[in-house]
């Protein structure tokens, strides 16, 4: 197996075993292609919807900008190998809230995967 595997593997573990607890479904979606009529300006773009799982974490108060990362925002982290699309800038996410449980929906600020490509790291903002 390679590295990519191997930290697949290693991480789907902890989401079954040692981060269940913490470990939540989301959704995801964003309008897909299509085109818009000019003259009565409807649009034939649907919404595309994947999903996955992660772990949503509060950013370190240290970190936290007012610029590149405002207070709210939350990181979603999880494997690349579960989403079933390629998050980007503007997608929306819906998660359960990190306190009430409460379903939140996110919208992606900025997404980034590791090295080997095997987990996201996605910034989210309400």
């Amino acid at each position: 197996m390679g590295l990519r595997n191997d930290i697949q593997v290693d991480l789907a573990a902890a989401f079954d075993e040692d981060l269940a607890d913490a470990v939540v479904a989301f959704t995801g979606h964003y309008l897909g292609p299509g085109e818009t009529d000019p003259l009565t300006e409807i649009s034939t773009r649907q919404q595309v919807t994947y999903t996955g799982r992660g772990v949503l974490d509060e950013y370190d108060s240290r970190r936290i900008d007012g610029i590149n990362i405002m207070s709210g925002d939350v990181l979603l982290i999880c494997l690349a190998n579960e989403v079933t699309d390629l998050p980007a800038i503007g997608h929306r996410i819906t998660a359960a809230d990190l306190i009430t449980g409460e379903p939140v929906t996110y919208e992606v600020v900025k997404p980034g995967i590791d090295p080997a490509k095997a987990h996201y790291e996605i910034q989210l903002r309400r």
